[in-house]
């Protein structure tokens, strides 16, 4: 009786209903791609071989783990924060030595009985959990540059490491930490400073480089123009204005084509000219030709997947074709529609209505979270809750644009949608941490 009263007291039943209807989304969106009229799906479900019914078994196992959570004590996540975060190192350094090579990707962990486990997931958790240990600290002082510094490196080292797996859409994840850290402080220069990289970025891949040049010579100009005056009291804005120009340039000019052609694979290098509707020449990278000896056969072109979702979504129109109706989905078109396309089969049963609905599913969840940060009296608790809603933002953010073209195919999976037991366990994990804390908001955690 005293453990019913523990796990249901302070628990936020509304994030718990959002959390189960995503995943019984989840499973009805695998369902629908994998159905065949030809198979008793009542057999092949209870046979546990069909990636549904495996789904529904890494449900239950994160039920169990939820239970377990909402049963043990808050102060727990504070006390153990670090000792996990320094095991998620350890477990993605592990990868380079068992780990299994899949799609590319030397980032997984064989478990047996066809089961992997992707440590680069698990370490979200224990990142979270670490820079919310660092943040809630009495002493710490976040607006000096030794705090931000700090805080980046926890958040980044598991991000570098994702690179060295081939990992990098996970590592582009970890980027939403700086969220949190704009929260708990972080300048909002710095912010600026990596949306205007992204931004020289992107105007880099789609114009001429001598008119991106020129174009970036001519603000220069101009701001040293009307700056005029206060140039004239102090001449330390004409050297910044300088130094940002010729730093703009030499990005333009050397950065960006050295990253393209000898850090990024050549197919990596191919998905995001392609995102911005260009052709990238692989006789520049690298690695083409390693590349060039791995596919000696046929090779679809690398917006496939894409161009395909694309006519996917599309087929549904406003109101959809209906459930187990699709052709695109369940006809195999769309590659890897049951992980990180599995979108596209909402976006062709249920159409744009339906999709809608789903987002705003998401935008719920989200906002819900949000409230349970701000809420908390402990900064450990809401730096978490943060991170947490960060997370899932960007993994929406990004695969959602991945399936309609707007964003490079980079693997991300849709959070407690997408096919995967590691991807669900490390959700699952993350939203019941967070209530747990809530729970115990009253108490202040460091």
């Amino acid at each position: 009786m005293y453990q019913q009263e523990k796990l249901a007291k302070g628990i936020d039943w509304v994030v718990v209903f959002l959390y189960a209807a995503l995943v019984g989304i989840g499973i009805l969106c695998i369902f629908m791609v994998e159905y065949n009229p030809d198979v008793n799906w009542v057999s092949a479900f209870i046979s546990g071989q069909t990636e549904y019914s495996k789904q529904l078994i890494f449900a239950g196992v994160c039920a169990i783990l939820a239970i377990f959570i909402l049963l043990s004590d808050s102060k727990l996540y504070t006390a153990f924060a670090n000792l996990a975060y320094l095991f998620g190192i350890l477990l993605m350094l592990a990868t380079f030595v068992l780990g299994k090579n899949i799609n590319g990707s030397r980032s997984w962990i064989p478990l047996g009985g066809g089961f992997n486990l992707q440590p680069a997931e698990l370490c979200k958790i224990f990142t979270s959990l670490a820079l919310a240990k660092y943040l809630s600290m009495q002493e710490l002082d976040f607006t000096k540059l030794r705090s931000q510094i700090i805080a980046t490196v926890i958040a980044m080292f598991p991000a570098m490491l994702s690179i060295l797996q081939n990992e990098t859409g996970l590592a582009l994840v970890y980027c939403c930490f700086f969220i949190v850290m704009y929260r708990e402080g972080l300048p909002g220069a710095i912010l600026l400073i990596g949306f205007s990289f992204g931004v020289l970025v992107v105007a880099t891949l789609i114009m001429d480089p001598d008119l991106l040049a020129i174009i970036l010579t001519a603000i220069a100009i101009a701001m040293i123009y009307l700056l005029r005056k206060k140039i004239k009291r102090s001449k330390t804005i004409l050297g910044l204005i300088i130094l940002i120009w010729g730093a703009c340039v030499g990005i333009q000019r050397f950065a960006v084509p050295y990253i393209f052609n000898n850090i990024l694979q050549c197919y990596q290098s191919t998905r995001v000219y392609a995102m911005v509707g260009k052709v990238y020449d692989c006789s520049k990278n690298k690695s083409s030709i390693a590349r060039e000896e791995e596919n000696k056969g046929y090779a679809k072109p690398d917006d496939y997947n894409v161009r395909q979702s694309k006519i996917a979504i599309g087929s549904g129109g406003i109101f959809g074709r209906g459930f187990l109706k699709g052709t695109q989905t369940r006809g195999k078109y769309v590659p890897e529609q049951q992980t990180d396309f599995v979108f596209t089969s909402i976006g062709e049963a249920f159409g744009f209505v339906g999709c809608a609905a789903f987002l705003l599913t998401y935008l719920a969840l989200l906002f819900r979270i949000v409230k349970i940060a701000e809420r908390q009296r402990s900064v450990f608790s809401r730096v978490y809750a943060y991170c947490v809603a960060s997370i899932f933002l960007m993994h929406i953010a990004i695969n959602v644009c991945m399936t309609v073209g707007l964003f490079p195919v980079v693997g991300i999976p849709l959070p407690l949608v997408s096919y995967g037991g590691s991807s669900l366990v490390t959700f699952t994990i993350l939203i019941f941490i967070m209530l747990r804390l809530d729970a115990d908001r009253q108490m202040v955690l460091r």
